[in-house]
């Protein structure tokens, strides 16, 4: 079938199954535009800012599992993307980003609104496409999907010039792929897993060390069936909140710098981690040559690169998680006895009798801990949570009572403000029964604020709960403790009426200023399913405990923090 480029993009979406796009348009994607607007196959979102397009897109995959999918044009409107790119690669979130570019003819002319997209994009994207052909076009979009969505899943960028998207060719939508240079491993290697189930069997004091690859996976519920069945105790990453239930009484929460005591000083004292898809960060390993020093090492990933990349391996196995833990659940059941592990469990036990995960309430104003706990305590898992970057992020992966994988939507990697309310867009897209729930601060908020109006406009239901301390808390923190409470430039005084300016865009607003106040700002927030603020005034100097300073050891914690 003969069609133009533009109208190839729109047929290539339907044929993967898009549901969604979330763009903004200019002079070099205007046909393909066009083109949007006589289909019906998606729905297209008119974001305010190219970076909360992208930002939407990602908060989409992240809660779905499917491709994200973002429009920008040329120049100006793909330098605003790189952030929300960036984003999504350092998270492994499966994304394509089709930029508009100048004509090919106009390349390296400095034409009006002619960046080097592919250049620019060449360090945080998975791959990326310069199309030159219209007759290119069609196996280009299908390996771009392709791509993103195998292997470790990453973002993807197609550079489409204009003159490309008005060339006539035929349309032959490629049904399968076959790249030479591009094979992802799926399954593990088997002698490999028997020397790990072997391992596992002769620990005394095993780990479970799961990263954002088991949610990527969608391997949440074969980690817990291999936790239940061997009694190990596990700890989770950032990015790897929900995969066992916030009560499964394995868990010991959240590991690294803002880890629990009984999450971090289980990983210094074990003597076998079982490590599922994470990353290693240094926000989890501190100082390298002491993490898990007395550790043997089992690593599994779909990404031969991860593996022996900074900590040394003993058991490396390249696969998908859901394959390599299928493979390894039989082998489990004969050869690993879970009361084995019980004296190991009661010490950990007894370090979260110790430390417990906690902080000091009050009932004269308003700890931000506490906001978050109620939170869960009233919508638990009827809600997705997505948050902006700093003290808010820390406390909601702390205290919220994650029950189910994707539930929880954050920047890890990149730790981008301005991330929340857009990701939260494209959570509640994809997570429609679901309330959507935006836990920010006065500081990250404003980055995207713009997006109240693309919200109200697509009716787009995001609660954004404010914990207000006037503050640039997490750098006020760092400030706090190492730089002698100098805040340069950290004290936020000068603010916006939050309510008014939400109010203004025509959506809903509260102040809270009482613990009995929030609860009724949060039910007349959801009842009036529209874009909301509910601007919470907090405790200004509450910090994030425990800490692991930068560099320092998961064993040496502050637990405390006293002026």
């Amino acid at each position: 079938m003969e069609m133009t480029g533009s109208q190839m993009v729109i047929e290539a979406l339907h044929n993967e199954n898009v549901e969604v796009v979330f763009g903004y348009p200019g002079g070099a994607i205007m046909n393909v535009y066009d083109e949007v607007y006589k289909q019906k196959y998606f729905t297209h979102i008119l974001s305010r800012h190219e970076q909360a397009a992208v930002h939407a897109a990602d908060g989409y995959a992240r809660a779905s599992g499917n491709v994200g999918v973002a429009f920008v044009t040329s120049g100006p409107g793909f330098t605003n993307a790189v952030t929300g790119i960036a984003t999504a690669y350092m998270d492994s979130i499966p994304m394509v980003i089709i930029s508009g570019q100048v004509p090919i003819t106009m390349i390296g002319t400095d034409a009006f609104q002619e960046i080097d997209a592919v250049g620019i994009s060449r360090p945080c994207v998975k791959h990326n496409y310069l199309v030159r052909h219209v007759s290119e076009l069609p196996r280009i979009l299908k390996e771009a999907f392709y791509i993103a969505r195998t292997g470790r899943p990453g973002p993807v960028h197609v550079d489409l010039p204009k003159d490309v998207t008005a060339q006539l060719g035929t349309f032959e939508y490629p049904k399968e792929i076959v790249m030479q240079t591009y094979k992802p491993t799926y399954k593990g290697n088997v002698r490999q897993i028997k020397k790990a189930v072997e391992a596992i069997a002769q620990a005394k004091r095993p780990i479970l060390y799961l990263g954002g690859g088991i949610i990527s996976s969608g391997a949440s519920e074969l980690v817990r069936e291999f936790a239940k069945l061997t009694g190990i105790p596990a700890v989770e990453t950032l990015m790897a909140r929900g995969a066992l239930r916030y009560d499964d009484p394995l868990l010991l929460g959240m590991v690294g710098m803002h880890g629990s005591y009984a999450a971090n000083m289980g990983m210094s004292e074990a003597d076998l981690m079982i490590a599922l898809g994470p990353r290693f960060d240094d926000r989890v390993t501190g100082k390298l040559s002491e993490f898990a020093k007395h550790a043997k090492v089992i690593h599994v990933d779909i990404d031969p690169s991860s593996i022996g990349k900074l900590v040394d391996v003993d058991y490396p196995i390249v696969g998908d998680m859901k394959n390599v833990l299928e493979a390894m659940l039989p082998r489990a059941k004969e050869e690993i006895k879970a009361e084995k592990y019980q004296n190991w469990r009661d010490l950990l036990s007894r370090y979260n009798e110790i430390h417990p995960l906690g902080y000091e309430d009050s009932n004269e104003i308003i700890k931000p801990q506490w906001v978050i706990e109620r939170v869960g305590e009233l919508l638990g898992d009827k809600a997705v949570i997505v948050t902006d970057v700093g003290q808010h992020q820390m406390w909601a992966a702390q205290f919220y009572p994650f029950t189910y994988p994707r539930q929880w939507v954050t920047s890890g990697g990149l730790g981008t403000m301005g991330f929340g309310m857009p990701a939260a867009m494209g959570a509640k897209w994809a997570q429609k029964e679901q309330i959507a729930i935006n836990i920010t601060g006065d500081g990250s908020i404003l980055m995207n604020i713009q997006e109240l109006m693309t919200a109200v406009e697509s009716k787009i239901p995001v609660i954004n709960i404010i914990l207000n301390n006037n503050f640039l808390g997490m750098v006020r923190q760092w400030q706090t403790f190492f730089y002698d409470k100098r805040y340069s430039s950290t004290d936020l005084q000068m603010q916006p009426d939050f309510v008014k300016l939400v109010e203004a865009f025509g959506g809903f607003g509260r102040r809270v200023e009482t613990k009995e106040e929030f609860d009724k700002a949060l039910e007349e927030a959801i009842a009036s399913k529209s874009v909301a603020m509910i601007d919470v005034k907090v405790h200004r100097l509450e910090n994030v405990l425990p800490m692991v300073p930068s560099g320092g050891t998961l064993y040496n914690m502050m637990l405390d923090y006293k002026d």
